[in-house]
């Protein structure tokens, strides 16, 4: 399984990835805002010291996954799911969907969106069904099983710490908005992909389990990540979590599998992204941009208040991406309306899907599927997300009026 920054080599002078140019544009964009002053240097360095967590996170959870992935972790549970479906269309269905948003929970949306993505394409090969509905499931449940808690999404984490709430405080707020936006989510994609792409007597035939190559390296993936969530459930610190289960990990490749160990592992396009849009949206707010977000957000209340903050965290996502979107949101809500900044949170998880640069998981979901050779209906594709962006963004926000 390739890493999502492992480009293949070119025969003679290799062309740079055009998300590589986009991740070091930024990030050269955001040293020359701080270089020149347009950033002053004492917010560049407050924005810097917030951000160095979630890019210690980011960076060991990325590595995790990389080398569960390897392990051959997800590749058993794919095949273990379809066995256990015993050949029913509606039964791998239901399987496929909560092991997709079991992954995005636990390990982050770009997990499920770049090392899910291969699994179930090929899975989807070896049953001999359509390729497309279990495509369509990795990344629409990457973005909408994204709310649950903190590590699921880098705007979670941002949010979280905003408002001053520990793993559990959190998922109690957002269990039943996640559960509305599962539900949506779960209903438009059986009803727009699975049922109609089903098999045409609406059975397949079982595969055999696949077998790790090394069970100790499986059996201790399975650990790292166990190790994981307890520490996440804990209460300690993410980036903590996901550091000790990777290097717990990365101690037992050394000596198992060296040669798996390569610099491609580290996730550099995705730290630099996020440090470099960190810097260029702050500087973008203060010419301008966090007048027209405060303008669109609005100062209302109640529930015309979530539903706006909602709307304007969908509808900037989809023109900017989601996490200049919420940056550019959170520097214009004020630090103790918690219900605007959740309602704000959750249009720019479930909403970054009606366009395909609204989220950097599909983005990068896109490019595992150009990889594989996979053609997903793109007209049907972009219709049918956004029934989802819209329907999920409402009923999330409806049940966040629940919870708080």
């Amino acid at each position: 399984m390739t890493s999502p920054d492992a480009v293949p080599a070119a025969p003679g002078r290799r062309r740079p990835h055009p998300l590589d140019v986009i991740a070091v544009g930024l990030a050269v964009l955001g040293a020359v805002c701080v270089a020149t002053g347009l950033l002053p240097r004492a917010d560049a360095a407050d924005t810097l010291t917030r951000v160095l967590p979630l890019l210690v996170f980011l960076g060991t959870v990325v590595v995790l996954a990389e080398l569960t992935a390897a392990a051959g972790v997800f590749d058993v549970l794919a095949t273990r799911l379809a066995v256990a479906a015993r050949g029913r269309w509606p039964v791998l269905f239901a399987l496929c969907v909560g092991f997709a948003a079991l992954t995005t929970v636990v390990l982050n949306l770009d997990t499920t969106a770049v090392l899910l993505t291969p699994v179930m394409l090929a899975l989807a090969v070896t049953l001999r069904t359509a390729v497309a509905p279990l495509a369509v499931t990795t990344v629409w449940l990457a973005n909408t099983a994204s709310l649950l808690l903190p590590v699921s999404n880098l705007t979670n984490l941002l949010a979280a710490d905003r408002i001053g709430l520990d793993p559990l405080a959190y998922a109690s707020v957002m269990w039943l908005p996640q559960l509305a936006a599962l539900a949506v989510t779960t209903i438009l994609l059986w009803h727009f992909w699975w049922r109609r792409d089903r098999p045409v007597d609406g059975r397949f035939a079982p595969p055999s389990v696949h077998r790790p190559t090394d069970p100790v390296l499986y059996r201790t993936a399975l650990v790292a990540c166990l190790l994981f969530v307890g520490a996440i459930v804990a209460g300690a610190p993410v980036g903590l979590a996901s550091a000790v289960a990777a290097g717990l990990l990365l101690l037992v490749f050394a000596f198992r599998s060296p040669g798996t160990l390569r610099p491609a592992l580290l996730p550099w396009r995705l730290l630099l992204f996020v440090t470099g849009l960190f810097l260029v949206i702050q500087t973008i707010g203060a010419f301008g941009l966090n007048d027209l977000v405060a303008r669109l957000a609005g100062d209302e209340g109640g529930v015309p208040g979530l539903l706006r903050a909602g709307g304007t965290g969908a509808l900037l996502s989809n023109l900017v991406n989601n996490l200049p979107a919420y940056l550019a949101g959170e520097a214009v809500l004020p630090a103790g309306d918690r219900q605007r900044l959740l309602a704000l949170l959750i249009g720019t998880n479930i909403g970054p899907l009606a366009l395909p640069w609204a989220s950097l998981a599909t983005l990068l979901w896109l490019e595992r599927c150009r990889a594989a050779r996979v053609r997903v209906p793109l007209a049907r594709f972009l219709a049918t997300s956004a029934a989802v962006a819209t329907l999920g963004t409402l009923a999330a926000v409806s049940a966040l009026l629940l919870t708080t």
